[in-house]
């Protein structure tokens, strides 16, 4: 070993090293790693972007986009690709900074200020107390076997603490159910594209562009912002999308050990920073190398996955809605809408394609509740252990933050308050407003933490203004809205 090396065989930093932005911070500064290699195989690894898209196949897809489309036709299906699209280069930032530092985008916010990550954590738990989503699943499962869907929603709540507290490793049961739940939205979509969409809608296709509109005077602007929001993920989802790309091994997260059970996994000891690389020298033009096969891999990943099957389900599924509820008199302008939605598809392609119907929406919204029930936690997890409990092991903080968001969801379905729909509109608020200000923290953390070659800059930095314009009007206009109903 050399005697510029240190005792773990690693370089220590010069004087103007990638480490000095990180300097000052109360956070410890990162540890000086090389970039592993990029995969030479990219199916091994494809995974985040189907648990994005699995998580997000939810409120928007088969609430909120064909709850608008049964009201008032196609025209406002452009705002799912808006949405999309802008939640796309949202996250690949927050994913920038996860694969050059194996840290949170969360993480990387606290370093400007301590406790930015309890302010999202807050804000997440805000958004995700209501159970918007077990809710929806429950109501669905309850058009096909009876019952009461508030008791229907907390069996449900408390499956997704039992699974996602006794898998070995959360990530991986994670991806696996997602990956199902996303194979069997596919396969719905196919057969009712064949099916039940009818040659009318199929027609009305391009009003969704020509007669594009923003029908706030039928539905009121929270509705239609809580599914631009929800037109994929939104709110907390996205940030966590830098905690399962490094549960993954994406870029510098391949340092740091994924989050397990402390019931059946073997939880390891991790530091609550990450790892970082040289971009100078010989060794930093071999890092940069890798780091463009890795951006390429990240960028083409989520394409492939959370932009083409979000955007794609939102399509079809507001077709479906379109084709079989639209116009009907007297259509329930609640959840109550898939009910009459489930019955016009068994009547016109038969029974069992109006209870497969049902049955793909419960286990979608099952998914999607487990899913955010994981990344609240896991959120919450990760700002506790890196900037609050530095000694604690993450996996149990993570268990019993699980067992409580169940709780707390239990009690609120209990007290009555169980209209999903609503529950969602509330959810997309807050969420709003989390978007508005991590797209603004992620121009700080991308610009002044990583290296000049690494850093966003051109048309990635200019839609990111454009996002805070976005979803800060948005979440402005909403409140104005809302805030008199709660108050008045």
């Amino acid at each position: 070993m050399s005697t510029r090396d240190d005792a773990a065989g690693h370089r220590p930093p010069s004087a103007t090293s990638v480490l000095d932005p990180f300097r000052g911070s109360k956070l410890a500064v990162p540890e000086v790693r090389e970039l592993p290699k990029p995969p030479s195989r990219w199916l091994p690894l494809i995974g985040p972007g189907i648990i994005a898209a699995g998580v997000g196949l939810s409120s928007g897809e088969f609430v909120l986009f064909p709850f608008i489309a049964s009201q008032v036709g196609l025209v406002f299906v452009w705002a799912a690709l808006v949405g999309v699209v802008t939640q796309y280069f949202v996250t690949m930032e927050i994913e920038r900074y996860a694969l050059a530092t194996g840290e949170t985008a969360v993480t990387g916010f606290s370093r400007f200020w301590p406790h930015w990550g309890l302010v999202f954590a807050i804000l997440t738990y805000g958004a995700n107390l209501w159970p918007g989503w077990a809710t929806s699943s429950a109501t669905l499962i309850s058009f096909l076997t009876g019952g009461t869907p508030r008791f229907i929603a907390i069996g449900l709540l408390v499956a997704i603490g039992l699974i996602l507290t006794l898998a070995p490793v959360v990530y991986v049961a994670l991806e696996k159910i997602q990956m199902v739940k996303v194979a069997a939205v596919m396969l719905l979509l196919v057969v009712g594209a064949f099916a039940a969409i009818t040659a009318t809608a199929w027609r009305d296709v391009p009003t969704i562009v020509t007669e594009a509109r923003f029908p706030a005077a039928e539905l009121g602007f929270a509705t239609l912002f809580g599914a631009m929001i929800f037109a994929g993920a939104g709110g907390g989802q996205n940030l966590v999308q830098s905690n399962w790309i490094r549960d993954k091994g994406f870029g510098m997260g391949h340092y740091v050990p994924r989050l397990q059970s402390p019931v059946t996994g073997e939880p390891e000891a991790v530091p609550s920073t990450g790892y970082v690389f040289r971009t100078e020298g010989p060794e930093g033009e071999e890092n940069l190398r890798r780091w463009r096969g890795w951006w390429r891999f990240a960028n083409v990943e989520q394409l492939s996955t959370f932009v083409a099957i979000t955007v794609v389900s939102i399509f079809f599924t507001s077709l479906l809605a379109y084709s079989t509820v639209f116009g009907l008199e007297d259509l329930p302008n609640d959840i109550q809408f898939v009910r009459v939605e489930g019955e016009q598809l068994a009547e016109a392609v038969g029974t069992w394609f109006g209870v497969f119907f049902w049955i793909i929406g419960a286990f979608s919204l099952f998914g999607a509740a487990l899913g955010i029930t994981d990344y609240t936690s896991r959120m919450a997890a990760d700002v506790l252990k890196t900037s609050y409990l530095k000694s604690a092991d993450e996996s149990r903080i993570y268990f019993w933050l699980t067992w409580g968001l169940v709780a707390i969801g239990a009690v609120v379905l209990l007290i009555g308050f169980d209209q999903p729909i609503a529950l969602v509109v509330v959810s997309a608020t807050v969420g709003g407003l989390m978007m508005t200000i991590y797209s603004a923290l992620l121009i700080a953390t991308n610009r002044k933490l990583l290296p000049a070659p690494l850093r966003v800059r051109g048309v990635r930095l200019a839609l990111l203004v454009l996002a805070i314009l976005i979803y800060g009007t948005a979440t402005v206009l909403t409140l104005g809205q809302q805030l008199p109903k709660l108050f008045g």
